[in-house]
């Protein structure tokens, strides 16, 4: 089997490229061009998604039987500061590549990323959040993957694509960028036990709920997904737990034994925040045997760890 990998260079695509190596897939990943990849058993193609000819071009170029769309901007904080690109990036990324396979007449499968934030704000009487819950996205970045996953939806019935759905939530993990809430923790905690920073940590808000997945079981639900879930169909990719934010916090300090004081920064608030957001995932979990394997004290230990060899 052969794979493309579409945005691989961040960091769910090389978790994603090291799991479909793993299952001996033949794998070819896109990068833009001034990301750097260390290609070890895979092949690797710059692209610029906003550029159709260049997406088809790549379709045409091998036969696929799995298309895994990564390419996005993910950021909820940077999409509300640069909403353009994050609808270039997001919308039009995404129908550069529908078009392709629609065009090219692909047969493979196709997996689009999107996100639990498309959901936005959730009454407590619909948590867990099941696929058919109405989508009210409360930022930039959900409405654009909520989007993604309508348009997808429709070319995969208007043109018979065999493409699935994802809603993705919070997924954490080593390596993950300090844009993104656990990482952040974590780096701060790390630099703080080497003396590189008052021992202050500086953080949002802390009341939100959120459902964290550790990135390895993540990109394990893609590949089940790219096997066995149904054209036209969307699946939730979470951990069917809410915790809040000032639960992984405290986790984070007790598990790295740091002594610091904690400071809510304003500049980390965002201009909308979502309450609660826990996924259920009895769909993905009924189509294809998936769960998460992951406790989140592994995952905080493991990223913990990290940024301590990073600092080293």
């Amino acid at each position: 089997m052969k794979a493309l990998i579409i945005g691989g260079a961040g960091f769910v695509g090389k978790y994603l490229t090291r799991r479909l190596l793993e299952d001996k897939y033949e794998v070819v990943v896109t990068k833009m061009e001034n990301e750097a990849i260390d290609a070890e058993g895979f092949e690797v193609a710059d692209l610029d998604i906003l550029d159709y000819l260049s997406v088809k071009a790549l379709l045409e170029s091998g036969t696929f039987s799995c298309i895994f769309h990564l390419a996005a901007q993910s950021s909820v904080a940077l999409s509300w500061k640069n909403p353009q690109l994050t609808v270039d990036v997001n919308i039009k990324g995404a129908l550069n590549v529908l078009d392709a396979m629609r065009e090219t007449e692909y047969k493979g499968k196709a997996v689009l990323i999107g996100s639990g934030e498309e959901y936005g704000t959730i009454d407590v009487r619909e948590v867990p959040i099941a696929e058919k819950t109405v989508l009210r996205p409360g930022n930039i970045y959900a409405a654009t993957k909520g989007c993604q996953n309508m348009l997808g939806t429709i070319y995969a019935k208007a043109y018979g694509l065999d493409i699935v759905l994802v809603r993705a939530f919070n997924h954490i993990g080593p390596g993950q960028s300090e844009v993104f809430v656990v990482s952040d923790f974590c780096k701060q905690i790390v630099e703080i036990e080497k003396g590189l920073r008052e021992p202050i940590l500086r953080v949002g808000n802390l009341e939100a709920k959120r459902d964290f997945t550790d990135v390895r079981d993540v990109v394990r639900a893609y590949e089940y997904l790219g096997r066995m879930g149904k054209a036209g169909e969307t699946y939730n990719v979470g951990s069917g737990k809410a915790i809040s934010i000032r639960e992984i916090l405290d986790a984070i300090i007790r598990l790295s034994g740091a002594d610091v004081e904690v400071v809510v920064d304003e500049n980390k608030l965002r201009p909308v925040d979502v309450p609660v957001i826990e996924a259920d995932i009895g769909k993905i979990s009924s189509m294809t045997g998936w769960k998460p394997e992951y406790d989140l004290e592994t995952t905080i230990t493991d990223t913990i760890k990290y940024w301590r060899k990073l600092y080293e």
